[in-house]
């Protein structure tokens, strides 16, 4: 019982990390972000954490930075579909970018989010490492 009450505990708090940064990130970017940013940024960074928490093999470095920027364009574009599409809330809308898709995403940015990986492949190991006791991290590049 304790064991799941830490876990909990462990990825609401990497959820939150993981989810502000994300805003900053917009915010920097833009000027402003969305509360379904906060979310999809929550989501975003669990997952990339768990690309080597997880895995059967460990996935180099390179590896997670290209798998990392696949599911931050992923969840984008669903996050994209449920707010602005079906809820019509229309917080962002890329229609006006080359190599858009729907509206929701551009592929551009999946190089920018390939070079901002490594923040939160790095971030989200030493948070494990330093505040959950977890192994200390060691990287693989290719």
């Amino acid at each position: 019982m304790v064991n799941i009450k830490n876990n909990f505990i462990k990825y609401i708090l990497l959820f939150f990390v993981g989810g502000y940064a994300y805003c900053g990130i917009e915010i920097l970017s833009r000027g402003y972000s969305h509360i379904s940013m906060l979310i999809a940024g929550g989501v975003c960074f669990i997952s990339i954490g768990l690309l080597n928490e997880k895995s059967p093999y460990r996935m180099s470095f390179v590896s997670q930075m290209v798998v990392s920027s696949v599911i931050i364009t992923g969840v984008e574009l669903m996050t994209g579909l449920v707010v602005n599409v079906w809820l019509g809330m229309n917080v962002w809308d890329y229609s006006n970018q080359p190599y858009n898709v729907l509206g929701q995403i551009c592929l551009v940015y999946v190089f920018i989010w390939f070079f901002l990986s490594p923040l939160a492949i790095v971030s989200d190991d030493y948070l494990r490492y330093w505040l959950m006791g977890e192994s200390k991290p060691r990287y693989r590049f290719w």
